[in-house]
């Protein structure tokens, strides 16, 4: 059930055409104080509306409070992507009363680029422009867990990569940037657990940024669990058409432990 929307800050840092902001959405009957933050797909262009709300209904009907972050796209540039995700987790921590659910149980979500986004929040922590700007950047913004869906990971590699997406976040700067943004080459042991599911033919977003993600994970000791579904196109959401491919979603809130 949608409650209500905030902004992310008063005044918002940086460039903008709008105002980033959180929809807050809060289950009729509410069964576990975990939270989960989503950011859309879009490849850094757009924001897909059935991968926020789409998925913060599906968690509110299962008592979950989930969170959508309308983060910034195109024409603006990394590090604002990721300075809106930043701010969405220390935004919910902040106010982890007034939602009444765990500071210490908050999941990332993101579909494509919003995966790209959530594990680069997830990995990615040298500071950036605008932060320390008041009481609410003192929160932590590292998730306790990463829940991506066919994430777009390497920026990079030719062979992998959705050009999309590091042109929108990087433009002229990817090759500079694009492997030290990538969350396969910077995933450490502090890196949070994960679930992640892809199809094997996903035609926009190669397969093997999820494997060499997973490959990263379990270098470092990461608890990860991975599904990887034969058949499938990019941007299935919750998949409710392909009965073998929504299972994805059952075997999530197993993993959660809900």
């Amino acid at each position: 059930m949608f409650l209500k929307s905030v902004k992310l800050w008063e005044n918002t840092p940086g460039t903008y055409e709008q105002a980033p902001t959180l929809d807050i959405y809060v289950p009729a009957r509410k069964i576990t104080k975990t939270a989960v933050v989503i950011f859309p797909g879009g490849g850094y262009n757009h924001l897909c509306v059935h991968e926020g709300a789409g998925y913060a209904d599906f968690f509110t009907a299962h008592g979950i409070t989930a969170i959508v972050c309308q983060y910034r796209v195109a024409p603006h540039q990394f590090p604002l992507p990721l300075l809106d995700a930043r701010r969405a987790m220390r935004y919910v921590r902040a106010h982890c009363e007034e939602l009444g659910i765990d500071r210490d149980d908050i999941y990332i979500m993101g579909s494509s680029a919003g995966g790209h986004l959530a594990a680069l929040t997830a990995t990615y922590h040298a500071p950036i422009d605008f932060e320390g700007m008041d009481e609410i950047d003192k929160e932590d913004y590292r998730p306790n867990g990463q829940i991506l869906c066919y994430p777009v990971i390497s920026l990079l590699d030719e062979a992998i990569a959705h050009p999309g997406s590091g042109n929108c976040l990087l433009g002229d700067r990817k090759n500079e940037l694009g492997d030290a943004l990538s969350p396969n080459l910077i995933a450490d042991e502090t890196t949070p657990r994960a679930f992640i599911w892809h199809t094997f033919d996903d035609g926009s977003v190669n397969v093997i940024n999820t494997l060499e993600y997973a490959k990263r994970l379990k270098q470092v000791g990461v608890n990860t669990e991975v599904h990887v579904y034969p058949h499938g196109r990019h941007g299935l959401n919750l998949a409710s058409e392909l009965p073998h491919v929504r299972n994805w979603s059952r075997d999530l809130l197993e993993w959660l432990e809900l």
